[in-house]
């Protein structure tokens, strides 16, 4: 009893300690095939933090190549100098979060532990808010203000706001003796610039670090092996070992290799490769406390799942039968728009043919089903603005392809013969 239940715990432990090393990735100390960059940048912010000169930079790559890693490594590295520690200050914006200058700048003061001096001050212009911002962080004896590191991740959404004014201030900012500042944009679009107004691309210093992801096949075989193999320090030598001989026996398995080459072709992000990792150790139990080749199929086709299809399993016998209306009326028409009224006259055709099987519905029962599938967004307006047509006339498109639509059929839960064999009609 004592020998299983310590078996259990040895499991559970090595479960543990594998997610956790999926889900928190601890920086290297140095990027690996990144040493030019990683130096170019170190050498760049460093003479913003020691020296007080002002720069601006941009790192562009696909996802996945180490964009962030990059600069994980050289902040922490150029944090580590004693001159730097107490003096640099670090502002991290990101493009998804911070959709307009309004809300990037209560972001700014928020970093800089500003909110007490704002208080509730009015400004004329976004200009004139930054500069009272960065005057509060001059040092007691007002000959020089601390340097500020502006991190804009997801570069390329902050150009699309209204006449780039968070760009435009800080690159001006950079630009002058005023305050020292480095502005570094990461970005996966390699046509960047050409978004930039003429006066934002006047005062960036036109840097740029291109990251490509030169990982081959074979490397990334090798990071999943590492990735799920136990340390040498685990408490228990003898599961760690076979559990390492079970991984190295699995990544050598040809069905998972044509997984893990489908994953690598799609993406060479290694966000995807821990989310698949991480479902593969979830299934990992005390019943086999090793990794099989199921558990990475089955964390696969978790990964892959559409999600539209998901949600027509759940969709009432009503509401499938209106997508199915839809469908004909998509391969009539060629994929022109529709209205509920044409849904409903198509849905009422199949209920004269059938209906024995198909109990008859009110119309205005229908058109809830048909609104409820609007909510889910499986079908969506032609025209998104006010419409004055009636609901009955407003045109619709379907969201979802015509196998979408069969592979739902198959896997539905005791759907009726009647709707498949409607479904495979050529015609409604």
């Amino acid at each position: 009893m004592c020998v299983l239940m310590l078996c259990d715990y040895v499991c559970v432990q090595a479960q543990k300690l594998l997610r956790e090393r999926l889900c928190h990735q601890k920086l290297p100390d140095q990027p690996v095939g990144l040493d030019s960059q990683y130096k170019h940048l170190l050498e760049l912010l460093r003479r913003t933090a020691v020296h007080g000169e002002s720069n601006s930079v941009l790192i562009v790559g696909p996802r996945g190549s180490g964009k962030t890693m990059l600069l994980g490594c050289v902040l922490r590295e150029l944090m580590s100098l004693r001159e730097v520690q107490k003096n640099v200050l670090l502002v991290e914006l990101n493009g998804l979060l911070q959709t307009d200058d309004k809300i990037a700048l209560k972001e700014i003061t928020r970093q800089l532990h500003l909110e007490n001096v704002v208080g509730d001050k009015v400004f004329g212009s976004f200009a004139e808010n930054l500069a009272f911002l960065l005057e509060a962080l001059k040092k007691g004896d007002k000959s020089s203000s601390r340097p500020v590191l502006f991190v804009l991740d997801e570069f390329d959404l902050f150009a699309h706001h209204k006449n780039q004014t968070l760009l435009y201030n800080l690159l001006d900012v950079s630009q002058s003796a005023q305050t020292p500042v480095a502005v570094v944009g990461l970005t996966c679009r390699l046509d960047v610039l050409e978004l930039l107004e003429k006066r934002v691309k006047s005062r960036f210093s036109h840097r740029q670090i291109h990251l490509f992801s030169s990982l081959s096949f074979g490397q990334y075989v090798d990071v999943v092996r590492a990735q799920l193999s136990l340390p040498p320090d685990f408490p228990d030598p003898k599961f760690s070992d076979e559990w390492n001989h079970s991984v190295t026996k699995l990544c050598e398995d040809k069905t998972v290799e044509e997984i893990l080459r489908r994953n690598f072709n799609g993406s060479k992000d290694f966000r995807s490769l821990h989310s698949l990792l991480f479902l593969a150790v979830s299934r990992v139990s005390v019943s086999h406390s090793t990794l099989r080749e199921a558990d990475l199929i089955e964390a696969c086709r978790l990964i892959s799942a559409d999600s539209k299809a998901n949600v027509l399993h759940g969709l009432s016998i009503l509401e499938l039968c209106l997508i199915i209306a839809m469908k004909h009326l998509n391969d009539t028409y060629d994929g022109e728009p529709f209205n509920f009224q044409m849904v409903h006259n198509e849905f009422k055709k199949f209920i004269q043919r059938k209906s024995h099987s198909i109990h008859k519905f009110e119309k205005p029962v229908v058109m809830k089903a048909f609104e409820h599938l609007l909510q889910l967004e499986l079908v969506r307006p032609v025209d998104s603005g006010v419409c004055k047509v009636q609901r009955e006339y407003q045109l619709m498109r379907l969201m979802l392809e015509h196998g979408q639509v069969m592979e739902a059929l198959q896997k539905y839960p005791q759907c009726p013969t009647d709707v498949k064999q409607w479904a495979l009609s050529a015609f409604g």
